[in-house]
């Protein structure tokens, strides 16, 4: 026995202002209410006495601390690039504008 019917799936369509054929309207009832009866399911599995999770897996941190530190040398940064240029790295030209 479905749960939803055509005007419960029309009216909240209309909420959301989605038009919506008769064929859609007949088709997404049916679907809604798997999804509904889906729900209902899981929630006579999930009782009390289990526990609620986010993710099965325990998840950590992968970040190192933030510890601040000395920067790097701009004259040693700047010998090892390619290309430098009144202390900034010297890039080639890619919009075809006028420097």
């Amino acid at each position: 026995m479905s749960t939803l019917s055509r005007d419960e799936v029309a009216r909240v369509a209309g909420l959301a202002r989605i038009e919506l054929t008769e064929a859609e309207l007949h088709r997404l009832a049916g679907e809604l209410d798997v999804i509904v009866q889906s729900v209902a399911r899981v929630s006579e599995i999930a009782t009390p006495d289990v526990p609620a999770t986010s993710h099965p897996l325990p998840l950590t941190n992968v970040f190192r601390p933030d510890v601040p530190v000395a920067p790097l040398d701009r004259g040693a940064v700047l010998a090892a690039a390619p290309a430098a240029e009144e202390g900034r790295f010297a890039v080639p030209q890619i919009l075809g504008e006028e420097a």
